[in-house]
């Protein structure tokens, strides 16, 4: 499964910024916006509601990472906002993970869950001197992977440096998301482990977030289509 649009990071702090972006694209020209934890916690579920009626496909970001019974509850809630991807944190374990996955069926949603594996701000150095890990960065990303995929997990939202590992290591139908997507040229910013999307479609990445790279220059429409032209191999 390719997701064939680019996700966009709706890094906006509210829903005036929000729409006023959204608005500088065509209204029949189908969007998958990824809604973070500033802009949730701001506008709530009244924003996921008007994205829907749009017609737009929605990743609800909230990496969720609580006790089993709390996460089973929130992921009732959020499969009745109708949303096509969510997620949660595999560090929380194989109990918490499967009972997000009973939650979600228990709100009777087709929402899909990937699990955070280590964030792309975190570096091999950040791994071993702050989380006191000793494995590789690589070896710490398979290994949440493969605790998701054994717990009914969809995919997991991973660099695209670790995509083609993980596509060889869990296969082909499990999700690999990738964020920390940038035009050649463009700033990094707080991300450490980037990549272009066409780097990240050779690397069997099933979908990429884009954020500053589209959200944060003067044509943005152009920009999009930049980018998908990229991720799709033109």
């Amino acid at each position: 499964m390719k997701i064939n649009e680019p996700i966009i990071a709706l890094d906006f702090p509210n829903q005036t910024e929000t729409f006023d972006f959204l608005d500088e694209f065509p209204r029949d020209l189908h969007l998958f916006v990824k809604v973070g934890m500033e802009l949730f916690y701001s506008e709530g579920q009244d924003l996921i509601k008007k994205l829907k009626e749009r017609g737009y496909s929605v990743f609800l970001d909230l990496k969720c990472h609580d006790i089993p019974h709390t996460v089973e509850r929130a992921m009732q809630v959020i499969g009745k906002l109708n949303v096509d991807l969510t997620t949660i944190h595999a560090a929380g374990g194989s109990e918490m993970m499967r009972a997000a996955k009973e939650g979600l069926l228990k709100s009777g949603a087709k929402t899909k869950i990937l699990a955070i594996t280590q964030l792309t701000s975190i570096t091999s150095q950040m791994l071993k001197q702050q989380q006191l890990v000793e494995v590789s960065l690589k070896e710490s990303v398979l290994n949440y992977a493969r605790l998701a995929q054994q717990n009914g997990i969809d995919g997991v939202v991973c660099s695209a440096q670790e995509a083609s590992y993980l596509y060889e290591k869990c296969g082909a139908d499990f999700l690999k998301i990738t964020p920390g997507i940038r035009l050649t040229g463009d700033a990094i910013g707080d991300q450490k482990r980037v990549m272009t999307p066409r780097k990240a479609a050779q690397q069997h990445s099933n979908g990429i977030v884009v954020g500053r790279s589209i959200t944060q220059v003067k044509d943005r429409l152009s920009a999009y289509e930049l980018i998908k032209k990229e991720w799709m191999g033109k």
